[in-house]
Order: C-alpha cells, then sequence, then structure tokens
C-alpha cells in the first residue's frame, strides 16, 4: 500500500513537472505563442507616462525615407529589416530590438537622435519576430550569427568605408554583446547595450523565481534540452558574459537601477567581465528598458561621449 502511494505521488511530480516544462517552453520559444502584451505585463514598466514622448518622436521616424531589406540567415532563415538612409550613408547603426517587439517599434525614440547625428539606422527584425521568418525565439544565441549577416549586408551594400554601431535593447543587448565575442568585421566600431541579460538560462530562473515563485530546476535543464533539439541551442550555449571576455570592440553598457524583469545585477556582472575598453551609464529609477526615457539627457550625453570616442 506505502509503495503504491508513493509511486503514485512520485508519478503526479512528474505530470506536474511535464505539464510545467511544456507550459513555459511553448509560451516562451515558440512564436506563434508569445506575446508582446504578456512581455510588457511581466517587464512592469510603466509606459503610458511616456505615450506623448513616444508619440512625438514616432511622427519623427515614420516622416523619414526609409525601405524593406532582406538577408538569408545561415540556416537560410529570410530576415527582414527596415533601412533608413541619411547623408552620406558612411555611419550606420543597427539597432537590435527585445523580446517580442520589432525592428520599427523598438527604435522609436532612438531613432530621431541617431538620424539628427548624422546615422543611418538599420531596424532589423529578430527571428521569429515581425517580418522575418522562424519559429523559435534565438534569444541572441542564434541572433548573433544573423547580427553578423547585417554587418556584412551594410559593407557589401555601402562600401568598406562605412563604419557601423550596434545598439541593443534587452533581447538585443544580450545579441549585441553575444555578437561581440565573435570575430568582427573592422568596419564595427563600437557596441551600445542597454538593459542585457546574461543567458536565457539566467532571465528564466530569475522570471520563474521571481514571478512564478518556482523552482527553476528541473525546469530549466528540461527546457533547455528540448530546446537544444529543436530551436538548435541550449539555455546557457551563450551567455554574454563569457562572451565579451573575447570582444575587443569598445562597449557602452546602460542599466536602469529599478530594472526587476533583467536584474540590474547582471549588467554588473557584463562589465566586470569585459575585456574591451569600456563605459557604463546606470540610470536611477528606470525599470526595464525605461532608461532613455527616464533620462533622456544622460543617456544622450553618454552616447554623445561613446560615439565621440569610436567613431571619426
Amino acid at each position: 500500500m506505502i509503495y503504491l502511494i508513493i509511486t503514485g505521488i512520485v508519478v503526479l511530480l512528474l505530470l506536474i513537472i511535464a505539464f510545467e516544462c511544456v507550459y513555459f517552453y511553448r509560451r516562451t520559444m515558440i512564436r506563434s505563442n508569445v506575446k508582446t502584451e504578456r512581455t510588457i505585463k511581466m517587464a512592469g514598466t510603466d509606459w503610458g507616462q511616456h505615450m506623448d514622448f513616444i508619440g512625438k518622436r514616432k511622427e519623427y521616424m515614420l516622416s523619414l525615407p526609409r525601405k524593406d531589406v532582406y538577408i538569408n540567415a545561415r540556416d537560410g532563415l529570410k530576415l527582414h529589416g527596415t533601412y533608413f538612409p541619411t547623408g552620406d550613408e558612411k555611419k550606420v547603426v543597427i539597432c537590435f530590438h527585445g523580446y517580442t517587439s520589432e525592428g520599427m517599434k523598438g527604435y522609436i525614440a532612438l531613432s530621431e537622435y541617431y538620424s539628427k547625428k548624422g546615422f543611418s539606422l538599420l531596424l532589423p527584425d529578430a527571428r521569429a519576430h515581425g517580418k522575418s521568418d522562424g519559429k523559435y525565439i534565438g534569444f541572441g544565441c542564434l541572433d548573433r550569427f544573423d547580427a553578423l549577416e547585417w554587418i556584412k549586408y551594410i559593407i557589401a551594400t555601402l562600401g568598406e568605408d562605412v563604419q557601423i554601431l550596434l545598439h541593443g535593447t534587452s533581447m538585443g543587448g544580450a545579441t549585441v554583446l553575444m555578437t561581440s565575442g565573435l570575430e568582427l568585421p573592422k568596419q564595427v566600431k563600437g557596441i551600445v547595450s542597454d538593459c542585457a541579460f546574461t543567458s536565457p538560462k539566467y532571465v528564466f530562473t530569475h522570471v520563474l523565481h521571481s514571478m512564478y515563485h518556482l523552482p527553476a530546476f528541473p525546469l530549466i535543464q528540461i527546457t533547455s534540452t528540448v530546446n537544444k533539439r529543436k530551436a538548435g541551442f541550449s539555455m546557457d550555449e551563450c551567455n554574454a558574459a563569457r562572451e565579451v571576455t573575447k570582444a575587443k570592440v569598445p562597449i557602452l553598457f546602460i542599466h536602469g537601477d529599478a530594472d526587476t524583469f533583467v536584474p540590474y545585477s547582471m549588467c554588473e556582472e557584463i562589465y566586470e567581465n569585459c575585456k574591451s575598453p569600456k563605459k557604463k551609464l546606470i540610470i536611477k529609477g528606470a525599470a526595464h528598458a525605461e532608461s532613455y526615457y527616464k533620462d533622456t539627457k544622460a543617456y544622450e550625453d553618454a552616447l554623445n561621449d561613446f560615439i565621440g570616442s569610436c567613431i571619426k
């Protein structure tokens, strides 16, 4: 009798774990199930207070000439981007958006700053986002190779003398930091990372603990194994804190100290590990991805100083 009770409890626990893994994986990793509204709610940023500012910047952005551009990823996916030509097109910033966003949504505000600084802008849609192909979210681990293809596209299109800046926010920030560990073309002069996480494993662990009050083990380990088979990468296969130890280009790190979605401590860990020239800006009271809106002047001053140090 005791044996049957124990067996029943074990089976029940296994079923619960299996359900949690399927539920977590499907709503987090598969394009058709992820929701922008859910991400915004989880991040906890009050965007309502910034809508007037965003609206004015959006009006400016949409007034700029632009065109759709496409490349093929190394695994054959067709990736989409929106290109905004400015000036002689010899200074280009490639901007990488966050989880469940799109290129044209993630950089509404900063597009005005960069265009007035004389930069052309390329706003890619990450794989499994926007108009880009893909079923599985890349979380920077796959997107870093897509970033490299976009860099090559810009060089091939605009010439060997182009100067490139990479700017990423949230998942996009993790993407550019993971890209820093690759062998980058000499045209890449600097990287700006805003509220990046270290790896999918650790940001998911934080979310499970802080928002769902669930232990990460064994859910993360099982999900990682499944994702390796389905999407081609494990949850800690690429970690920004490890990749920046191989970085050679200068990096500007930005984070809000009130970020509860991607903890500020992740920024500190990545910054300490970074081996290339580095600068850091911490915005007091800024929630996730809110730094530019919380203190626009400090953010732009930091960008001005950083860009002036790495781009002619």
